[in-house]
């Protein structure tokens, strides 16, 4: 229940560690932009870290809301 959530931070996590180790800095590489409007850069392991991190706290909840009924 918790695997694919602790999977995605941990992926997430090990992407940037090999790019500020070998590298020494972690590489942004998503940017949008629309009209005068720019999205701050990203890369793909920190949308897996947000992401785990949200479908975790999904869980925490649901499984405290479903502990107290």
């Amino acid at each position: 229940r918790y695997l694919l959530p602790l999977v995605l931070i941990l992926s997430g996590a090990f992407g940037n560690l090999i790019d500020r180790v070998n590298l020494g800095y972690v590489i942004d590489f998503v940017h949008f932009y629309y009209k005068n409007w720019s999205w701050p850069a990203f890369n793909i392991a920190d949308s897996a870290i947000f992401i785990g991190a949200g479908l975790l706290f999904l869980h925490i909840v649901k499984q405290k809301n479903s502990d107290s009924g």
